[in-house]
């Protein structure tokens, strides 16, 4: 049997850039290569496209130095790869695309956007579940239709921090401190803050805005972060669950990349109707949200009543060897080779599922 050609597109202009290069070489070094041929596509912070020849070159950062231009081709008579080099063009045909790129630019519906262009398959959930799970103020307006619980909260616009004492008095008016200020569209917890007063909660308003021009000021939530992941297309299956204990006030981007102290546990003891009840609203979300492939879905279980309340939903999690959703599924039993194979296998059901 012939090898397909699969193409790993990795980096990307967007805050999560380093940590999909860390989940590309995860993710690269567990394809079976004696089943697919491997083409390798970095995007640099600034929106250069390069071909990448090995994990050795993404791992040591060479990879920046390329001067193999390579971009898909959104013709979909192409169905490939155009590289780029001395003024001409070789066409490198692709059967399937695993595109490894967290946050904007890449997990918000753009780049599946140009895949379905492209008419090449692709791993993951599609433009619409992209676009809605990246942006959490549309992710709680769709979740809010589902009886499913989640923290109370006030969005701001760009254009309402024109009159800034209006904003902080709806928030006040509607929630008590401490809140939580997030970006709606930002990976990773870049630009969230936790206000305990009003001077914080301008602080906190001015930071989150410079990454998106909607903000989320959301109730805080006291008890356990829990998360679940997700595994399928028309009839998706949920992991078991893990815990996140975080080593700063909240699992932030510092606390989740660079504080050691940060941990994770799988199968955390937890009663088993929350267990399930976290699992079933997972499925819930996933289909609602147009989910397909796989993604991870973040709760947590209110301290004293152990209500389970929805955080968000991350439709391309990270493969890191910290990352929550392989070892979750490594919990039941699916090796990461065995879990991606999967994942690149639904690329190719997703039109008639």
């Amino acid at each position: 049997m012939s090898k397909k050609s699969i193409a790993v597109i990795f980096g990307g202009k967007s805050s999560e850039h380093e940590v999909s290069c860390v989940s590309a070489v995860t993710v690269i070094e567990n394809i079976d290569t004696d089943a697919y041929n491997l083409v390798l596509i970095g995007i640099t912070k600034e929106g250069k496209w390069l071909r990448v020849d090995s994990t050795k070159q993404i791992t040591s950062g060479e990879w920046y130095n390329s001067k193999d231009n390579a971009v898909l081709s959104p013709d979909a008579s192409h169905k490939g790869i155009l590289v780029i080099k001395d003024n001409k063009v070789e066409r490198i045909a692709i059967d399937v695309v695993f595109p490894v790129l967290h946050g904007l630019n890449g997990e918000d519906g753009t780049i599946q956007g140009l895949l379905e262009l492209s008419g090449i398959p692709y791993v993951g959930c599609g433009v619409l579940a992209s676009s809605i799970s990246m942006d959490k103020l549309y992710t709680k307006i769709v979740v809010d239709t589902l009886n499913i619980r989640q923290a109370e909260y006030v969005a701001v616009l760009k254009s309402d921090m024109k009159n800034i004492d209006k904003v902080i008095a709806n928030v006040e008016e509607k929630l008590k401190y401490p809140v939580f200020v997030k970006p709606s569209n930002a990976g990773s917890s870049q630009g969230v803050s936790k206000a305990h007063d009003r001077d914080e909660l301008v602080t906190g308003l001015q930071e989150a805005i410079k990454h998106d021009r909607k903000v989320l000021v959301e109730k805080t939530i006291i008890g356990r972060e829990i998360e679940c992941a997700i595994l399928g297309g028309s009839e998706p299956k949920a992991s078991g669950v893990g815990e996140i204990l975080a080593a700063a006030d909240f699992y932030d981007y510092e606390a989740k990349y660079h504080n050691a102290e940060s941990k994770t546990i799988i199968s955390p003891e937890i009663p088993k109707d929350v267990e399930e009840k976290i699992r079933e609203s997972a499925v819930r979300i996933f289909k609602a949200v147009d989910g397909y492939g796989l993604s991870r879905v973040d709760f947590f279980v209110e301290k004293d009543t152990n209500d389970v309340v929805f955080n968000e939903i991350n439709t391309l999690p990270g493969f890191t060897g910290i990352s929550m959703y392989p070892m979750l599924w490594e919990a039941r039993g699916i090796s990461k080779k065995t879990l991606i194979e999967k994942m690149i296998q639904s690329a190719y059901s997703r039109k008639g599922d």
